[in-house]
């Protein structure tokens, strides 16, 4: 049985060269737990589990099968970055699902924010279990639990990574970064060769855009919401500000107001900018962004996004506010 109790004596991986010490050591542990047996991983294409991939596969190459479902609730690109680096680059035995139908049509008019988080993570959990059941000689599950994923969930909250399997899954689980912080875990990626962009990602939750489409989810909103989100991240790498904010986004509330395009009066959502600073996601501070940046944003948005006619800047720290809008 392997511990989940982090050893007093486990020295803070800071380094590439106590990165790579680390991989050595899984890559031996992965291959002594796993043999000639196949091992299955939901690859979201988020930081801890990108990580797991590409350690697993150095450790035990096509033995490993990953599966990444897009629920149509991604953010602009991601889903083409997962099969580029993992298919094109590492040459992964990589499955990729394009549920986005699946799951939109089950969110149609479902307006409530618990309500649309459960049907997102229960509709996955149906779709990877009829990606599971199609395989054969599947003896093992792969999962990025970090070591803070362990601590929450004994007894503070149900973390996805612990306990939140299907009972029917009767896998035994491969977790090599389960001791790991998640600074250790960027660390490990960075020494295993992923890229820069995958491995500093900044925290997405699972339902995705789902819970930054805010109220009943549709598909021109959703649309509006992805472009105008990789604009506000364009322009954050461009004058170096995604280097120094935690977390940034753009929230689309199911609100119109009017605005004037072509001379002409028109109807447009708005498009909030919310972007923080943390340590804990406990609490959050608001990062100052210089006028000049925000309004190249405001610009860009109104100007390129079809259906938006309003930016907005989010200035509500936490506590009051929360970080996610839902």
């Amino acid at each position: 049985m392997l511990s989940n109790k982090r050893p007093d004596s486990m020295e803070r991986i800071t380094t590439k060269e106590l990165a790579d010490a680390f991989i050595a050591e899984q890559i031996k542990e992965v291959r002594e737990q796993v043999g000639d047996k196949k091992v299955l991983l939901a690859l979201s294409g988020g930081v801890d589990s990108s990580v797991v991939a590409a350690l697993l596969i150095k450790a035990i190459g096509k033995q490993l099968v990953c599966v990444h479902v897009n629920h149509g609730l991604m953010r602009k690109g991601e889903s083409e970055d997962v099969i580029e680096v993992f298919r094109n680059q590492l040459d992964a035995n990589l499955i990729y699902i394009d549920a986005t139908d699946r799951f939109l049509g089950l969110l149609e008019g479902v307006s409530e924010p618990e309500k649309k988080r459960k049907i997102i993570g229960n509709e996955f959990i149906e779709v990877f279990n009829e990606e599971a059941s199609k395989l054969d000689d599947i003896d093992f599950l792969a999962q990025g639990t970090i070591y803070p994923d362990i601590l929450e969930s004994d007894g503070v909250k149900a973390h996805h990574n612990v306990g939140g399997l299907p009972e029917d899954m009767h896998f035994e689980l491969v977790e090599p970064v389960r001791l790991l912080y998640k600074d250790e875990v960027r660390v490990v990626g960075k020494a295993l060769g992923l890229p820069s962009h995958m491995v500093d990602r900044q925290p997405f939750p699972g339902p995705g855009l789902g819970v930054r489409c805010l109220g009943a989810i549709t598909r021109d909103r959703l649309h509006a919401l992805r472009e105008a989100d990789a604009i506000l991240r364009e322009e954050f790498d461009i004058c170096g500000l995604s280097e120094k904010v935690w977390q940034y986004f753009i929230a689309v509330p199911d609100m119109k107001s009017v605005g004037v395009r072509d001379d002409k009066r028109y109807e447009g959502w708005s498009a909030i900018i919310r972007a923080v600073n943390t340590k804990d996601a406990m609490t959050a501070t608001i990062e100052e962004i210089p006028y000049s940046v925000l309004h190249k944003i405001t610009n860009r948005i109104t100007t390129e996004v079809e259906g938006i006619n309003r930016v907005l800047l989010d200035l509500t720290p936490k506590p009051v506010g929360t970080i996610e809008w839902e």
